[in-house]
């Protein structure tokens, strides 16, 4: 998730603060569904040969369960790295961690990105206190990880993202964790902890550090709760927020962090963003999970921003939608349908 033409963050920065309206969604978007049959769809990214990858939270299985976050959910082997190429959609991973509800919502990969061939990264989440994982038994201490997946499909763990919340705990609040988004750069992964409220940079030997923490309560109403991280045309690091509840409209932010400098909000008044991805010509694609007051009422919503700042509707009526990437042949592919088992899809949306 996550070009080429540079442009001034300071001016586009205040470019954007003088244009708030919202401008009409484009007209004539065609929408094509290019991968379906997916368990929770999450994260999305190309491969550098070209192929459309997803990660799939799965399904859960039959165990072991353990009570989280007010209800029994149960491990299964069931997470997946899954690939469309030449028309064809196949797992080329499989047998990842993932916990799941009565209801099939899953928790397991949450993002992906590449590092060349045969280097992928996944972010493997968990949400909550670390020290809950042991309710799962032995496979507990795969969740709240950072994992990667070699050419032809073995995985191994890399960095234990929840430990390092649990022992330094950068962001103050309480213990939580659910490592999210991560981009993977030469040298380094950069990653979100969204129950931790902090971006993490896991070096290439697995050691963990914290570069930002974003504001959280008591210091605002709502937590930040920050998913995605894109590198911007400027060398910056962009860090999107869902916000917490109640999830209120206009709650959320976009930050610019530069590492070494405390985070600065770049774009405000969203609801709930799950994924943001930079285009070509320095427009920043905004994935609203939902839209409406406070929860999750409403559909979700891509949202341009163009380098003048103009905000235009690219696509509503999304399901649940949770990840965003521009294609090479310039179209926009969104994970649609993202917490339910079977019938999870993939969206090409040419504007």
């Amino acid at each position: 998730m996550h070009t080429t033409d540079q442009f001034p963050a300071r001016v586009l920065l205040a470019l954007v603060l003088m244009t708030i309206a919202v401008a009409p969604a484009a007209a004539g978007a065609t929408i094509t569904v290019v991968m379906s049959e997916l368990d929770n769809p999450r994260g999305l990214a190309f491969g550098p040969e070209g192929a459309l990858y997803v990660v799939e939270a799965g399904r859960g299985g039959s165990g072991p369960c353990a009570f989280l976050r007010g209800e029994t959910r149960c491990y299964g082997p069931t997470g997946a790295l899954t690939r469309l190429w030449r028309g064809t959609q196949e797992r080329v991973a499989t047998g990842l961690p993932s916990y799941a509800n009565a209801g099939g919502e899953a928790t397991g990969p949450h993002d992906v990105s590449f590092l060349g061939r045969g280097g992928a990264y996944i972010s493997i989440g968990f949400g909550g206190d670390p020290a809950a994982r042991a309710g799962f038994g032995s496979v507990g201490a795969l969740f709240g990880t950072l994992i990667h997946v070699a050419a032809g499909g073995p995985w191994r763990v890399v960095a234990d993202v929840s430990a390092y919340e649990a022992a330094e705990n950068p962001g103050g609040g309480a213990i939580d964790s659910n490592p999210y988004g991560v981009l993977a750069r030469p040298g380094a992964r950069i990653v979100t902890d969204a129950g931790a409220n902090t971006l993490l940079r896991v070096a290439a030997n697995g050691d963990i550090s914290a570069i930002a923490a974003f504001p959280s309560r008591p210091a605002r109403p709502t937590d930040s709760v920050p998913t995605a991280v894109a590198m911007g045309p400027d060398g910056a690091y962009y860090v999107s927020e869902l916000s917490g509840v109640p999830f209120a409209d206009g709650a959320a932010s976009i930050y610019r962090v530069v590492p070494g400098a405390p985070p600065e909000v770049f774009l405000s008044g969203f609801k709930t963003i799950i994924d943001l991805e930079f285009g070509p010509d320095g427009s920043l694609y905004v994935l609203q999970y939902a839209t409406g007051p406070v929860f999750f009422p409403g559909p979700g919503v891509l949202i341009r921003v163009a380098p003048d700042g103009t905000r235009t509707v690219v696509a509503g009526g999304l399901t649940f939608p949770t990840s965003v990437v521009v294609g090479p042949d310039g179209g926009i592919y969104v994970s649609n349908r993202g917490i339910f088992v079977g019938t999870g899809e993939v969206l090409r949306i040419e504007p």
